[in-house]
This record gives C-alpha cells, structure tokens and sequence, in this order.
C-alpha cells in the first residue's frame, strides 16, 4: 500500500529497537552520536583529508543561523555567554558557540573569524552551502546544525537525540537553503518525532520560537509603532491597525511596557500550540505577511486593549491603575492560566475592538423586512469575528396564508437557504474563521421534519442548507409525551401566536389550549418525530439539544422574559428582544496549570499524594478573569445598538475551562471515578464563588447591572439553590458562602451570568491541553499545521509509559493498530489501563452525571459533546432522556460517532516494528468556527 509522504516520514521517524531515537546510549541526553554516522560528516559522508576543502571546514566560521539583525542583546551576549531562561533553563537569543560574529540594527553582520580560515562567501556550486539572513553565503557544517539544535534543548530529556535530529534535518539540505527553511525544517523533523517523548514537542517549539525571535524586534512598543505606521501600497493610506488610545500609552510609557515583557515565555509554548498563533493569531505586515508580534507582544497587546482607555486628562493614580490591571492579566495569560476567547486575542488593542464571542438574536418579525433586517444583522455580527445562534420559531409554517399578498408562505426552507449562503459569503474577522449561524427551532413547529432533514448530504439541493448549524430548543411537554408515547400537535406561529414567549406550565396550557382549538397543522406520534431526530443526529451530529423549560428555569435572566435560544456552541443561554442582541464575552481557565506535582508538567502520579490542586490560586485567576471580562462589556465595539443595549443592560459573561481531563490525569483520578466527580464539582464551586465575589465587589464600587432587581439573584437565590443543591465542596473548601450571600444582598453583583464552558478548540491547543471538559478523544492522533499532518501520542501517557521502560514501537504499532486505545495491551498496569481511557470507552452516563454534578454553578449552560462509538436509536433515546431528568439546560451539543472520529487506517502487520500510522483525529472535536 502507497503512503502519503507526511506518513513515510513518520516511519521513517521511527526508533529502533534499540531504544528511543535511535540510539543505544546517551551521555546526558545530547551527546550521543548516530550508529553508522560521523559527527563531522554529513549524511554519513567520510570525514575529509586535512587541509581539503570540503563542506566542513573551520567550524569557527561565523554562525550558520546568525542572530536578528535588530535584537540588540547580539551585540553585548557573546556564545559563552548567552542568556538563561531562569525557569527551564532555555537560551533566548542563542548564537552558536562557534560563532564570535555580530549583527548590527540595519541588517549587516560582521564576524571574527578563526586565524586560519577565512570567511566563504561564495563556496562552489557543487558544495552544500547556506544562504544567511543578511544575503551572504556559507558552508553548512554538520557539527554547527548539532550545536544549534542542542543549544535549545536545555532541560529536556535524555530520550531526546539531538544527534539523530540533526542527521534527518541534513538529509533534507539542498544548496541555497535559507536559515530560516534550516530551522523550519530543524522543527518539522522535531514535531514528527514527538510520537517518542513529548519533549521532541518542545524542541520543535523552541526551535521555531528562537527563529520567529530572530526575525522580529526585541521590542513591543516598537513593534507596535512599526504596525501602526504600515500603508497599504495600492491606496497610500494608513493601515490603521494598532489603537490610537493604545499608541498614546505605549508613546508614553513604552520603556515600562517593554520592561514586563519576558519573551523566554515563548519557549513554554508547545510547537502546535505556537504554530496556531503563528497562523491565526499574530498580527502581521499586511504588505509582506510576515508575522511582526511575539506571542508575548500578543499577550500584552490584550491585556493593554482590555484595560488600558484614553489617557488625555485621566489622573496618575488612575493610569497606573489600569496598567497594573493589564500587567497583572499579561503575567497570567503569558504563563498559560489562561487566555481571552479568540475574538479577544484577534482585535484586543487594535482599531476594530470587537471582543465578544456570542451573539443571539431572534426573528425581529414575521414579514419580509423583519427577516431581511435580521439577515443583515447576522451579516454583520459575522464580519465582525462572532458566532450566532438565532431563533427563527415565530416565522410561519410551509402552506400558511399569507394576508398582506393573499398568497401562501413557503416556510422556513426557502429563508434558512438564504441564510445558508451568507454564512458562506461573509465570513467572521476577514477570513479568520468561515461565518456560522446556529438557527434553533422549537418541535411544534410544522416545519420541523423539513428543518431536520436540512444538513443532511442526501436529496434534493433546493431542500438542503448544509452550511448551517441546527438545535432544537426543546419543552417538557414533547418529552413527556414520547415517553409516554403519546401524539404531538405541529402548529404554525402565526395561528397559534404566544408559544415561544412562554415556558414551563404557562407554554403547557397554551399549547394545550391550542390543542383543544383545533388549531392543529398536523398530528403524529411523539416517537415518530423523536425516531427523526435520533435518525438526524445519527446522520448529522445535529440538532443540538437543549431543554427550554430548563433553561428558563434555571437563569438568574429568568425575570426578564422567556429566553428562545442558545448560540452557535450551547453553552450561552440569554434573553434576546426586538432590541436586544445578547452578547457574551469569553475566556476560559487552563485547569491543568493549578495541579502542582513532582512529576512536572505531564503524567500521573506515582504514589499518592505526589499532586495537588492548588484551589486558592484557581480562585484568584478567576476573579481576575471575571474583572476582565466585565471590563470587556464596556470597551467593547459592539457591530450593532442592539448588542450594545443589551449587553450594557445586563452585563453576562461566560467563564469557561480548559483541559479537565489533563487536569485528572495528573491527579491521578479516572475520569469519571469518584475522586475525578469531586474535583469536578470542586474546580467549578471554586470558579462560581470566586467570579461572584469579584462580580459582587465590582457592584460596592460601581453598582449593579440594570436588570439586577427582581433577578433570582437580587431575591438571594443563586444558581445552586435553583438545582435545589447544596454547595459540593465535600468540607474541602474553605468558602463561605453564607458571607457571599450576606455581601450580596447588601451590595448585589454587577453581571448577571457568570459560567459557560464553553468549547475550546484553537485556545486549548495554543495551551497545549486537551478541549474544554472532554476526556480525550484518543491517546493517538494527528495534528494539522500549514507544514502538514504530524502524528501525536498523549503527552501524559508517553510520559508515564517512557518512565516506566514500557514505550517502544511494538506498543505503539499496538496504540495504532487499536485506533489509540490501550485497553488491550498487554503489560500496561491495569491502573494506567483505567486513567487513559478514551472517551470511547468512557460511560456517557458518567459523562453526563459529571456535567450535572457541575451544573449546579453553571448559570448559563455547558458545550456538552455526547459519543457513541456504534450509535443505535435505543441508545441514544437513553442518553437524551437521562440528561433531561438530570435537568441539564443543554443535553447535547453534538453527537460524536466512532466511524466520523476514526482516520484512515493503515495495515499494521502483527510484530511490524516499522509501520504504522494514526490512529485517530484530534481535531474532529473541535467547531470549526468555535469562539473560545
């Protein structure tokens, strides 16, 4: 069978059996040579008779990968005396130690060379040779790719064999190659290899962070003057890209900013996380699409946009505030406790500051200009980077009269196409991401066995809108009716008005009452329509389902009418008007980031208590977050006035997480064990306290929202109370609740949502975590970056195999073969058997008690993925109906089946020491168009 070439690469990576890398032994992790390679030769070449050009001359020539023409330590660090990174150890601004040349401001370089070789700079064409940043040439040595390389592995493993990188780089040279490809190239060849041990991950990441530091300034405010001094060349006008307001704090206080900015961060940064920002995140010369930020000058770019307002006439004491504020949140999100929702990161201190993540709206009216006012404003929520969820359950059935032209509707198929195509044509954020409109609609709507059929990849085009999302927004009433197998009435909104402004028993008795009228388009059984919906999702992954009566119920927004919708990823439930706009803004918490062990950053514990949760630490990090985001709400640039009002009026947010299950996993708790159900409910008491004191203390200062009186919360009820829960912390918190609620009721809050996890597709791989509340997919699977597809094994469980002598690769062509499980191979201990399980072989129901067990101080609702690895209608009917009497306000977010997660599978020969390939996708979880 013929391989891709991304995947004999990968074979070609593979270590042999004598041990990881390729090597038998290491000498401090980096020494070690390549059996049947000469360290000074390259490509195994015999090394060359003395005084006989060759492609290894004098190493002491200047440096094959020389420092950036504009980072000023070049000047003052010579090789032996190069910058440490405090906490790993990492070089920063790393020459190499043969290399005593020196780079000047305007690009130039001058060097000292050794006394007995001058420099090269036109070798012959038939050597191997460099081209270098500033225009010159120069032989390629062997031994200066090795030291390269090593100088950045700093702190990693043993297991990583620097000598067997940097042979695999050299068999990729060709002449003419650029330092910048070298690198390139040096990375790639690190990322395939981190199938071995994740620090091969790491590598690859220092590798690329220490060029993109090469090709960028030293400076912040100086990169942000470059940025914001950059014309378009076709209209000679300025590009506009950094803020005015963020220009003038920068002019004035540039030398502070600079001064709290730690770029040796960077290096932390995993290589898929890195290459993320790189593509999507780090602004760039519009001109030359180079990439000009850091990913430092990116953190502190947010933090100084979120926090930082106009300081003409502002007091001192005010503007050192607010710079404490953005220095305090820089420190925070740059050692990865946490990151802003994408939207955040794309505009945050830019002349387009749309922050928000969330927007949810309804049909403004059921007539041509309500449906084309409410399409042009889809239109523009998605120009500006954000998703949309929209109730269209008020727009009148398929056959309804029409009075206004005496004609007949053609019902939602027709309009939902429409819709379907601007999604496509208007992309969010200028082709960041594709547009994406969730369009929800209640099941008593006749045209709902029309709509179910609409993402479906089989019948006829005209009847299919394919681009779009689809959840049902479902009431008790048809739930109580299929489990009892009852009829259930389709009716048209506009003979039967009022059913979407009404909940729980006041919706019951109208629809009832409708019933009774005879206002009734179309009776079926229940199990007939749910047999659809199953059928559907099945097919589609969708709709989503979330439970109105819930929903309502459950929301401290409850006072101010009946909420029709959730948006684009279930997780923001608010109440939209004909003019309000709900709108919220995103950030979510890496949770794995508080668990403090001796095993460092991956694997599980060896003995107990090896690992602890640092609670205290996740609830300042959360209050932090909290401010920020209601800090958010207010410099904001809202696409439209309806955003504005409402979220001026009402003030939610949404808190959300990241790697739950690396978080478990480094505890040492399954998934969905006892131990990992209480640190479950623990982490999301702690953030529901912590974000309500702060919410609270913003209040005593500023005053509550708008809304807030006649609110659940403003009559002492807060979200577990409307479970009727008590708080779970199992005496292991030290919060005081009673205190809360006493500050509460004196001083109230000063937003009325709080917690939504939500999914975190892009920002959970620039942390390096896995998605959101999800156990792992798989402990196999792929990466996609521009340089192509890389083959990933689950850091932790690398990790605990490697340090236990038990990874090698007739385990992995085992994890391969078994699409990423390791149930079924032998000499696994049973306990590690346990915590690595996939998600596959997780129980639903656990996941769904673990999703209840938080739901208590979840005020808005959670992106809950079910998976079913062979789906039936019988058992998925279980799910569904479990999830409704646990009371979840969203019960499914998307259906995840075994057949559409699987990759292609490979033959893997039994005892085959050198095949195989992936085993399963990372990234088929992740919404493509996914806010947080």
């Amino acid at each position: 069978m013929k391989l891709p070439l991304h995947l004999l690469l990968f074979t070609a990576l593979l270590p042999s059996s004598d041990g990881i890398g390729g090597a038998k032994t290491h000498t401090g992790g980096h020494t070690g040579g390549v059996k049947g390679v000469n360290n000074n030769t390259i490509a195994g070449a015999t090394a060359p008779p003395a005084n006989k050009e060759s492609l290894l001359e004098s190493p002491h020539d200047s440096s094959l990968l020389e420092e950036s023409p504009n980072d000023s330590s070049s000047e003052e660090t010579s090789a032996e005396e190069s910058l440490t990174f405090p906490a790993d150890g990492i070089t920063h601004g790393i020459r190499d130690p043969d290399s005593t040349g020196s780079s000047s401001a305007d690009g130039s370089s001058s060097s000292t060379t050794s006394p007995t070789t001058s420099p090269t700079t036109s070798p012959p064409t038939n050597k191997l040779y460099v081209l270098k940043r500033n225009g010159s040439k120069e032989p390629i040595f062997y031994d200066k790719i090795q030291t390269r390389i090593k100088s950045l592995a700093t702190n990693l493993s043993p297991f990583v064999d620097i000598a067997g990188i940097t042979q695999r780089v050299v068999t990729g040279l060709y002449p003419g190659i650029r330092t910048k490809e070298l690198d390139n190239l040096a990375a790639e060849t690190a990322a395939y290899m981190s199938t071995q041990h994740p620090d091969y991950s790491r590598l690859a990441a220092r590798i690329s962070v220490s060029n993109l530091h090469k090709e960028t300034s030293p400076s912040f405010s100086l990169t942000l003057k470059k940025l914001s001094s950059l014309v378009d060349p076709k209209t000679n006008q300025p590009c506009e890209i950094i803020s005015p307001e963020l220009m003038k704090v920068v002019d004035k206080f540039g030398d502070i900013i600079d001064s709290k900015i730690d770029c040796d961060r960077d290096y932390r940064l995993g290589y898929f996380g890195f290459k993320t920002l790189e593509k999507s995140y780090l602004l760039k010369d519009i001109i030359t699409k180079e990439t000009l930020e850091r990913p430092q000058y990116m953190w502190m770019r947010v933090a100084l946009g979120i926090h930082i307002r106009d300081i003409e006439g502002m007091k001192k004491s005010d503007i050192q505030e607010d710079l404490r504020r953005a220095f305090e949140t820089y420190d925070l999100m740059s050692q990865g406790y946490f990151t802003h929702a994408s939207p955040t990161l794309f505009h945050s201190g830019t002349t387009h500051p749309q922050l928000s993540s969330c927007f949810l709206l309804k049909m403004k009216d059921d007539s041509i200009n309500g449906i084309y006012d409410t399409l042009k404003s889809c239109a523009t929520i998605s120009k500006g980077a954000g998703g949309i969820g929209l109730s269209v359950s008020n727009i009148r059935a398929r056959g309804s009269y029409i009075k206004g032209t005496k004609g007949y509707s053609n019902g939602l198929v027709p309009m939902l196409r429409v819709f379907d195509s601007t999604s496509r044509y208007v992309d969010q954020g200028g082709g960041k991401r594709p547009g994406a409109f969730a369009v929800y609609l209640e099941p008593w709507h006749a045209d709902v066995e029309d709509w179910l059929d609409l993402k479906k990849n089989h019948g006829k085009e005209e009847r299919r809108a394919r681009d779009l999302f689809y959840g049902l927004w479902i009431c008790d009433e048809f739930m109580r009716r299929v489990e009892a197998d009852g009829d259930w009435s389709l009716m048209c909104p506009n003979a039967c008005p009022g059913l979407t402004d009404c909940h729980g028993e006041e919706f019951d008795q109208l629809y009832r009452k409708y019933e009774a009228e005879g206002k009734v388009i179309k009776t079926i059984r229940a199990r007939e329509l749910w047999q659809k919906i199953l059928s559907s999702q099945v097919e589609t992954g969708t709709p989503y389902m979330l439970y109105k009566d819930a929903a309502n119920a459950k929301s401290n927004q409850k006072n101010l009418g009946t909420i029709k919708s959730s948006n684009l990823c279930t997780e923001i439930i608010e109440y939209t008007d004909d003019d309000e706009i709900a709108v919220c803004n995103l950030a979510s918490v890496c949770l794995s980031r508080f668990v403090e062990s001796d095993r460092g950053e991956y694997g599980s514990p060896d003995k107990p208590g090896q690992a602890t949760f640092n609670f205290e630490k996740l609830h300042s990090v959360v209050k932090v977050m909290t401010r920020n985001l209601n800090r958010i709400i207010d410099v904001n640039s809202y696409p439209l006035e309806a955003a504005s009002n409402s979220n001026t009026r009402h003030r939610p947010i949404g808190l959300g997480v990241s790697g739950l299950a690396d978080a478990l996993i480094r505890m040492g708790y399954d998934f969905d064990g006892e131990e990992g159900r209480k640190l479950n409910a623990m982490i999301f008491e702690c953030m529901y306290h912590a974000s309500l004191e702060a919410s609270c203390e913003i209040a005593e200062r500023d005053g509550t929202y708008d809304s807030y009186e006649g609110s659940p919360m403003s009559e002492g009820k807060l979200q577990f109370d409307l479970w009727d829960e008590k708080p779970s912390s199992f005496g292991q918190l030290s919060f005081d609740w009673k205190e809360l609620r006493s500050k509460i009721k004196k001083h109230g809050v000063r937003n009325s949502l709080l917690l939504a996890p939500m999914p975190t597709a892009s920002t959970s791989q620039i942390l390096g975590v896995n998605e959101c509340i999800e156990p792992y997919t798989s402990n196999l699977y792929t990466r996609r970056v521009k340089a192509g597809e890389f083959i990933i094994a689950n850091p932790h469980l690398l990790r605990d195999l490697t340090d236990r002598g038990l990874w090698n690769n007739s385990v992995k062509n085992q994890l391969i073969k078994n699409n990423g499980s390791v149930q079924d191979i032998k000499g696994i201990p049973p306990h590690l058997k346990k915590l690595y399980r996939t998600v596959w072989e997780v129980s639903m129901r656990g996941v769904i008690d673990m999703s209840a067990d938080r739901g208590s101080y979840v005020c808005q609702s959670q992106s809950l993925n079910l998976f079913l690895s062979s789906p039936t209608q019988s058992k998925l009917s279980a799910m569904h109906f479990y999830g409704w009497k646990k009371g979840l306000k969203t019960g499914m977010y998307y259906l995840r089946t075994k057949g559409a997660a699987d990759a292609i599978q490979f033959t893997v020969q039994e005892g085959d020491e050198e095949g195989g390939e992936d085993g399963g996708e990372d990234d088929y979880g992740g919404c493509l168009s996914c806010q947080a």
